[in-house]
């Protein structure tokens, strides 16, 4: 059960609309997760009138921020923080003259539901007061997506993604004739500005049954609307080492991701995969999105060999790729370069798993170049390996992989439970024993003799300058032959 004491801002907004006389029923997301016993922070109201002078009252009232999000659609939102939990309030003016007409411009039957605000009190059972003019509750119970009217994707294309992100994150099924009429309206989808795109995009990605809704979405050509670039991936066949062609494998390895990712909950790895990137989007979505893009270079450099085909620097081609598909979505900056150097390290632990066993320099040096995206860069190469199983490949290959992919996880996080390493020397005592001006050589001693301590090649400053020394020498004798 839950009461209207439960949400701390909900009766001071019941009694703010009934002192203004002001007719409002909470709709949409928060009423459909209160009968899926979902936590949801998110309240959406549909405001008989005067929509935004309440919204702009109720913020005053609880010392939240106002924002206004849509002046002509006469929509507000209003956002409170308390004991460390952010409460979303939105606030929309009826669409119609009336709430039933009101509701036949919402989306979807299961976000019709309703609570009367005006006619409430603290001790009710919230869910009891529940009202249903749209049949939301049998298909709520049935996990059935089913469009309010054929007219609601015209009205904002965005809905067809959104079916397909509710399916995401509620495990459910899109109604036949739904399906029929995406598939006549997605083409509006470019309609919609691509920051609204991405945030439902990114609910998918962050669900935990992406690759399946993804796929869903692929058969009708949905996903080719949001990124068509995946198209030059489709058909593309590989070599022995492949089963399936480009695009086949990297929906393949979306879905080994998911598994592996699965797996590791619980664990340090797990927490990593769940840390914000940026605003609400996850490592773990990101490593998705890469999963989707990590071969899309292969089109563009694959080569008839004798044994079948060679992708060469595909992985190069693939990063300047997703460098654009980054710009397309509107990434972050850190986001785009997450997104670029997964695709562009996705082969470095594989390079690593040649060697029966690697060396702690190979090992050192690639979570030094890769950094605090060792861990996703290693899962994504675990999932594109579980995801290559041509004739080539032996379980024996496969199983060496995951071991070195395992070990390097390890090591990542053994490194991160560590005291940091006191350097022994910095730039500028390079500059100064060696007499040197600043220049990118000074930076490139200074990595080498880094490397060599953290290896325990070198144990004092005096041996850290004498190897810079050395190396100094080295570098300048390569330079004159």
């Amino acid at each position: 059960m839950a009461f209207l004491s439960d949400y701390p801002h909900l009766f001071t907004l019941r009694e703010l609309a009934l002192q203004k006389k002001i007719s409002i029923y909470m709709v949409g997301g928060f009423v459909r997760d209160l009968i899926l016993k979902r936590v949801n922070l998110d309240f959406d109201f549909a405001v008989e009138k005067n929509a935004l002078k309440l919204a702009e009252a109720f913020a005053d009232k609880i010392k939240g921020a106002y924002v206004l999000l849509d002046d002509e659609n006469v929509c507000g939102r209003v956002v409170k923080k308390q004991k460390g939990i952010i409460y979303t309030y939105d606030f929309a003016q009826f669409r119609a003259p009336t709430l039933k007409q009101d509701l036949a411009h919402r989306d979807f039957s299961i976000n019709t539901l309703l609570i009367d605000i005006n006619n409430i009190s603290l001790d009710e059972d919230l869910t009891a007061q529940i009202k249903d003019q749209n049949k939301g509750l049998v298909d709520l119970k049935k996990k059935t997506i089913r469009m309010v009217s054929p007219k609601i994707f015209v009205e904002d294309p965005l809905r067809v993604l959104r079916a397909y992100s509710i399916c995401a994150v509620l495990n459910f099924k899109i109604d036949p004739n739904t399906l029929k009429q995406i598939q006549k309206d997605m083409k509006l989808l470019h309609k919609v500005s691509m920051e609204r795109v991405r945030e439902e995009f990114f609910k998918i990605l962050g669900s935990p049954s992406a690759a399946l809704v993804l796929k869903e979405m692929d058969k009708i050509g949905l996903l080719s609307e949001i990124i068509p670039q995946i198209q030059v991936m489709k058909g593309c066949k590989q070599g022995g080492y492949h089963h399936l062609d480009v695009w086949k494998h990297s929906m393949e390895a979306l879905r080994q991701y998911e598994i592996l990712a699965e797996n590791f909950t619980g664990t340090e790895m797990g927490a990593y995969l769940n840390k914000p990137l940026s605003g609400t989007h996850t490592y773990n979505a990101m490593i998705k999105l890469a999963c989707l893009l990590h071969d899309i270079g292969k089109p563009d450099t694959r080569k008839k060999e004798i044994n079948g085909f060679s992708f060469h620097g595909h992985e190069n081609a693939g990063k300047g790729m997703a460098r654009h598909i980054a710009k397309m979505l509107k990434l972050s900056t850190e986001e785009r370069h997450w997104l670029e150097d997964l695709v562009a390290f996705h082969l470095r632990p594989g390079y690593l798993a040649n060697f029966k066993v690697p060396s702690s320099r190979a090992i050192f040096r690639f979570l030094r170049d890769a950094g605090y995206k060792a861990p996703a860069i290693t899962i994504l190469t675990m999932a594109d390996q579980l995801a290559t199983r041509g004739p080539l490949t032996t379980q024996e290959s496969m199983d060496h992989l995951a071991q070195i992919c395992g070990d390097l996880i390890k090591e990542y996080f053994r490194k991160q439970n560590e005291k940091p390493l006191v350097k022994f020397i910095n730039g500028h005592d390079i500059m100064k024993a060696l007499k040197l001006k600043p220049s990118p050589e000074v930076g490139k001693i200074l990595r080498e003799v880094e490397e060599a301590q953290a290896l325990g090649k070198i144990k004092t400053k005096e041996e850290a300058v004498e190897l810079a020394r050395k190396i100094c020498v080295s570098q300048r004798s390569e330079c004159e032959n």
